[in-house]
């Protein structure tokens, strides 16, 4: 038996739009009821949200009967912690803060068995292996695992064609709020000078025949973004939905 089908990769490399929503809450009970809503796609954001390698697992348990794919984002890119969130089940990485092809090629050997890799064989031991019920899981596994690079700062920009390039990364996303903030425009990614140069990112990753992604939180950069060729797109938070609906009801009571 090999290692389960990565649906979300397959229909990557197939050139098809995807659409996603971040879970920042830590929450597994909130990932579950995110996995309702038929997102095709939800980020378990292990860099910014208050989690650790046990809520991470919670929240991928939470996910298991869902159509909507979990992306496990690390909160660097460690090779303790790639091999400890593949275990416990991430088909599909995303690594933050990448600004180097060499940085890339680290991390797609962090992503795989040796030959071609470095990740620990532990996985009798591993949620992944369903505790060692695929018994072809480490022979197979390589290919099903999806490498998303993060670039999010100037000089990421500048290499964003050469990292695309690398072999074994999937699709490369673009954080537009770092980005901004880098190039001297803290809170306003939609600063024009910060437009060109995501317009001219997603252009570079699709020329290298990588997926573009990004992150758009209005509804008319969502549609900006796609038109500029973004193929998985995230279009909101659960903490950002909470939150609004919550002052948005309390505000109209309470007036």
């Amino acid at each position: 038996m090999p290692a389960p089908e990565n649906k979300f990769k397959k229909r990557l490399l197939a050139g098809e739009i995807q659409i996603g929503c971040w879970l920042a809450t830590g929450d597994d009970y909130v990932a579950e009821v995110m996995g309702t809503a038929g997102f095709d796609w939800l980020v378990v954001d292990g860099e910014h949200a208050p989690n650790d390698i046990r809520s991470l697992r919670a929240q991928l348990t939470a996910l298991a009967a869902s159509d909507s794919h979990p992306v496990l984002r690390v909160p660097i890119g460690d090779t303790r912690i790639i091999k400890q969130v593949l275990d416990i089940g991430a088909q599909t990485v995303l690594v933050p803060m990448v600004e180097t092809a060499e940085q890339a090629a680290e991390l797609v050997r962090d992503c795989r068995y040796a030959p071609g890799g470095r990740r620990g064989v532990g996985a009798a031991l591993a949620r992944a292996s369903g505790f060692n019920a695929i018994p072809d899981y480490v022979g197979t596994a390589n290919d099903q695992i999806c490498l998303l690079v993060q670039v999010e700062s100037v000089a990421g920009m500048k290499q964003i064609g050469e990292i695309a390039s690398v072999d074994g990364v999937d699709g490369v996303f673009i954080g537009p709020a770092d980005l901004a903030t880098d190039m001297g425009f803290a809170g306003n990614a939609d600063a024009p000078e910060v437009r060109e140069v995501i317009r001219e990112g997603l252009a570079k990753i699709a020329a290298a025949g990588k997926a573009p992604g990004i992150l758009a939180m209005k509804d008319e950069v969502a549609r900006r973004y796609l038109d500029e060729g973004a193929r998985f797109l995230a279009v909101g938070a659960d903490i950002m939905l909470l939150a609004t609906a919550a002052r948005g009801l309390s505000a109209k009571w309470k007036s």
